[in-house]
């Protein structure tokens, strides 16, 4: 639906020289994969301690903000569901196992981690190139159409995106903004905890009945956003620059145009995965001129790597595959 420039032609490459910079590619991308399937288990240990070195203070800090926020709101529902009426402060303990039981999800750790790379990512773009967080060129023309639908689902992402950046700030994430299978997930990890008697049992199934009663996937951000970009069409290709899309819209265009998930797409932002953005960006239906811009708008000072241009969209697509479906962690 978004992709462009099938019929890119490599006639002017040298006979072998293709196969031997794909080789190298596959090397560079299995590479990054393996840095992506450790990031799971070692970041669950530098939540349990002080030793943030290999992900920065910020990011392991945002982490846990999160997940504490999510942990603390999980209880909040038992202890609304048997009858008090207020907000009351929690056993540290509680909160402790709570964390412990929905980090274990490799799943629900990587989504959370993903959030915190892309707060960072939004960041450092909007001092870099000036990328509004909340309101870019291309939401504002969507706002602006004449289409009453189209409108109102931009002014409905419009506060999403900055409600979810008052949320980055405060390093918290609502229920409602979670994927509905991480949503499960919690649930089921507070069901876990919570299953000490009867009484705890029966007022975590009633907390569980109301948290899934209030929950509506297509109103979240990320919900919002898929809904707006699927409703572009092949209009859509607009959104594969982050100058023009932001951030938030741009990651959610690449990750459906290039058939991954969106978690995924926001680790190959990071210095390390640099060959698998490309390829995504070439699965994606970009031409070289256009990788090479988007590219640069996130490593403005690294060299590109070669042959990603030359490559077919559906082989492009094709190296990226085996991982499409991993999540990210």
């Amino acid at each position: 639906m978004l992709r462009y420039g099938e019929g890119m032609s490599d006639a002017a490459t040298p006979p072998g020289s293709l196969d031997s910079e794909e080789l190298a590619l596959r090397d560079a991308l299995a590479r990054g994969d393996a840095t992506i399937a450790s990031i799971a288990p070692v970041l669950r240990h530098l939540l349990a301690s002080e030793d943030s070195s290999l992900f920065g203070e910020e990011i392991v800090a945002r982490v846990r903000g999160m997940t504490a926020d999510v942990a603390r709101q999980l209880l909040d529902s038992i202890v609304v569901a048997a009858g008090e009426s207020e907000r009351i402060e929690h056993d540290e303990g509680d909160v402790a196992a709570m964390i412990s039981a929905i980090v274990g999800d490799p799943a629900f750790l990587g989504h959370v981690h993903a959030l915190a790379i892309e707060w960072q990512l939004t960041e450092r773009l909007h001092v870099r190139l000036a990328a509004d967080p909340v309101l870019p060129p291309l939401l504002q023309a969507l706002m602006a159409r004449p289409d009453p639908e189209t409108a109102a689902l931009a002014m409905h992402v419009l506060a999403a995106q900055a409600r979810w950046c008052q949320s980055q700030r405060r390093m918290e994430l609502p229920l409602a903004e979670l994927p509905g299978d991480l949503l499960h997930r919690a649930l089921i990890a507070m069901r876990t905890i919570a299953g000490d008697g009867a009484e705890i049992d029966a007022h975590a199934a009633r907390a569980e009945a109301a948290v899934r009663a209030d929950y509506d996937e297509s109103a979240g951000r990320l919900g919002l956003i898929s809904r707006l970009v699927t409703g572009m069409g092949a209009g859509g290709v607009t959104a594969l620059s982050v100058g023009h899309a932001g951030v938030a819209i741009f990651l959610t265009t690449l990750a459906a145009a290039s058939a991954q998930d969106r978690d995924l797409v926001v680790l190959s932002t990071s210095e390390a995965q640099q060959v698998r953005l490309m390829l995504s960006l070439r699965a994606a239906g970009l031409m070289p001129d256009a990788i090479d811009e988007q590219f640069l708008a996130f490593h403005p000072d690294v060299a590109l790597p070669r042959g990603v241009g030359r490559l077919e969209v559906s082989r492009a697509a094709a190296m990226l595959a085996p991982v499409a479906d991993s999540g990210g962690a």
